[in-house]
């Protein structure tokens, strides 16, 4: 692996980073609320605690503030300095969209695309991820498949509808950046898009398809068989009253035909359901850490 100028990487990274994030939002659909270039009130306070400082506005964040803060909370958590160049960038932008832990998992998502990953997806980047990205040796496509799982993760999202298109287009920059970086070119410059600077938090992911629907419509299916399999029994009695058998005969048809839809309508459901519970599932990274230690 080549060295780098780890601070340098810092520094190049913050400054694509902050043009992404702009300067003060405070959307109502976005989760992180009032946030001054990337960084929310709520982690302002923290770090104003941290070093004995009262909180005050986000507003107010002073430039040594934010680089400090940026290279501890973020930076330091993601192990920038351990990581190539451009992987570094991308899983650190990442991260400060949608936390560390999110950022890492899709970076262990990517390694595991590889088959050079093994262990589960924790958002956790210890050892056992780092000696498995030692064994990338085509970063530039690597940059591709972490960007690539954010984007399915994005998707995945209630807020997708609102902030999409800012979304797409940071992503869009840092994928472009962060491949350019990993072959050692200086990339192109990005550009600030609203929406983009939205945090996207798995607490805004989409619910779950529920499959009480399609149980539901299933066993209408079944119902339905049942009350034609007793009008059946009540025809063969009247058989000699031919009118009155006639039109019991004609609901018995109907009742199977709408039992026969409900039924195959209900399956339908299901399948398209659970299909798109397991797609969900996988976008948010909800189910692999059981399905890694079911493999193990």
């Amino acid at each position: 692996m080549p060295v780098y100028d780890h601070a340098n990487e810092f520094a190049r990274s913050l400054a694509k980073v902050l043009v992404h994030e702009g300067g003060f939002s405070n959307h109502p659909q976005d989760p992180g609320g009032a946030t001054m270039k990337g960084v929310t009130q709520r982690v302002y306070d923290e770090y104003r605690r941290s070093v004995g400082l009262m909180p005050q506005s986000v507003k107010s964040i002073s430039d040594a503030e934010l680089e400090v803060l940026y290279r501890k909370k973020y930076w330091n958590e993601i192990k920038g300095d351990k990581l190539p160049a451009g992987v570094s960038y991308v899983v650190f932008d990442g991260a400060v969209n949608s936390g560390v832990a999110q950022s890492v998992k899709w970076l262990q998502r990517a390694l595991q695309a590889l088959g050079l990953y093994k262990g589960g997806i924790d958002g956790i980047l210890g050892q056992g991820t780092l000696l498995a990205l030692s064994g990338v040796n085509d970063n530039d496509a690597f940059v591709g498949l972490i960007c690539d799982r954010r984007m399915a993760f994005l998707r995945a999202l209630k807020t997708w509808k609102t902030f999409g298109k800012g979304w797409t287009a940071r992503v869009n920059g840092v994928r472009a950046v962060g491949q350019a970086w990993a072959t050692g070119s200086v990339g192109p410059e990005v550009q600030y898009v609203v929406g983009g600077d939205a945090k996207a938090f798995i607490s805004d992911a989409k619910p779950a398809p529920t499959l009480a629907v399609a149980d539901a419509t299933t066993g209408g299916g079944v119902g339905s068989g049942g009350v034609a399999a007793t009008l059946q029994q009540v025809q063969d009695q009247l058989t000699p009253l031919s009118y009155s058998s006639n039109l019991i005969g004609k609901v018995v048809a109907g009742l199977i035909i709408i039992g026969a839809v409900l039924t195959i309508g209900g399956l339908g459901y299901r399948w398209y359901a659970s299909r798109r519970k397991a797609e969900r599932a996988d976008a948010l990274d909800l189910q692999v850490k059981i399905d890694a230690q079911a493999a193990a």
